[in-house]
């Protein structure tokens, strides 16, 4: 029997629901994708990792309930080849495999992984990593070289400067290239030494012309990393978590930033931390809809954005 490309908390039977309805996630193709004239949708954070680090990873968001209260239950923990399936389910056809190292060492086995990840899987956007060791622009080079098309940092879970002299080559070879990177730079969930619009701010002002891609919106300083989209033609936001219920108890986008929002448009790109999210896929998207700043600026962020930015088909074949 082929398995539905359904998670278990959706069906295939067909409903009449309003527009305004919370969709489910077999809907995502039909609301999301046909209704707005998309060849599909572009997610440009989404993870995929080793399994051993994958667990690890997991196992912290099990015990972020006990210790904090908040629950963070996973709702796609299915095996790699499920993962991709479901995505492709819902519409996806481009993605990366953000990943990332907390100490050194990690890295340069990391972007190896992720590199043969990206030759077997069509869809997957070559992602790569680093982090500050003497070795980092070797490998970074070396990633670029054979064909990485992403980056990730994580500055909390790493705790690094993004300024350290280690990596100022790195952010070099970056702009030079032209290939963008996912950066971990807002304070949310919780500030570490080196989140928030400063430290990054700094990488900036010396490579102003990178193309960084500010995860989840830059949460909770919402408006300092509008303002550094502002200042930064390359400056982008990914809408991972931002805007969906989960966040929005946590850290509430302002109303008063939304018309900036709307004017940054063509810098917002869809995101949504798949797997490791707390609520269905179509959340995500809903939680985007119901902003209600138009179709034009929804087809932008679900797909037009990240088309442009990875060079990726405008339209249908």
């Amino acid at each position: 029997m082929t398995q539905s490309p359904l998670p278990p908390h959706v069906t295939d039977e067909p409903t009449d629901v309003p527009v305004d309805a919370p969709p489910r996630d077999d809907e995502v193709p039909r609301r999301f994708v046909e209704a707005l004239g998309l060849p599909g949708l572009v997610d440009v954070h989404t993870h995929f990792m080793p399994k051993n680090v994958l667990d690890k990873v997991w196992a912290y968001f099990d015990a972020v309930g006990p210790l904090t209260g908040m629950e963070w239950p996973i709702t796609y923990r299915e095996e790699e080849d499920r993962r991709v399936e479901l995505l492709r389910g819902f519409g996806v056809l481009a993605f990366t495999s953000m990943l990332y190292p907390h100490k050194a060492g990690m890295a340069g086995w990391l972007n190896g992984w992720a590199a043969d990840f990206a030759a077997r899987t069509p869809g997957c956007l070559h992602t790569a990593t680093f982090y500050p060791e003497a070795e980092a622009a070797g490998y970074v080079d070396m990633a670029l070289a054979s064909g990485a098309r992403v980056f990730k940092v994580h500055l909390q879970v790493g705790g690094f400067d993004p300024g350290d002299p280690l990596l100022d080559p790195c952010w070099g070879l970056l702009a030079e290239a032209g290939v963008p990177v996912v950066v971990h730079c807002g304070s949310g969930p919780a500030p570490g030494a080196y989140t928030g619009p400063g430290p990054i701010g700094k990488v900036l002002a010396r490579h102003p012309r990178l193309r960084l891609i500010v995860a989840h919106m830059g949460m909770p300083e919402y408006a300092d990393f509008l303002d550094l989209a502002e200042r930064y033609a390359g400056v982008h936001l990914d809408t991972t978590m931002a805007f969906t219920d989960f966040s929005e108890r946590l850290a509430p986008f302002p109303a008063e930033e939304l018309p900036r929002l709307r004017a940054l448009g063509d810098r917002i790109l869809l995101g949504s931390d798949f797997p490791n999210i707390p609520y269905p896929y179509a959340h995500q998207l809903h939680a985007l809809e119901r902003l209600g700043l138009g179709d034009d600026w929804m087809r932008g962020v679900l797909h037009g954005n990240a088309a442009t930015l990875f060079g990726l088909p405008l339209s249908h074949p």
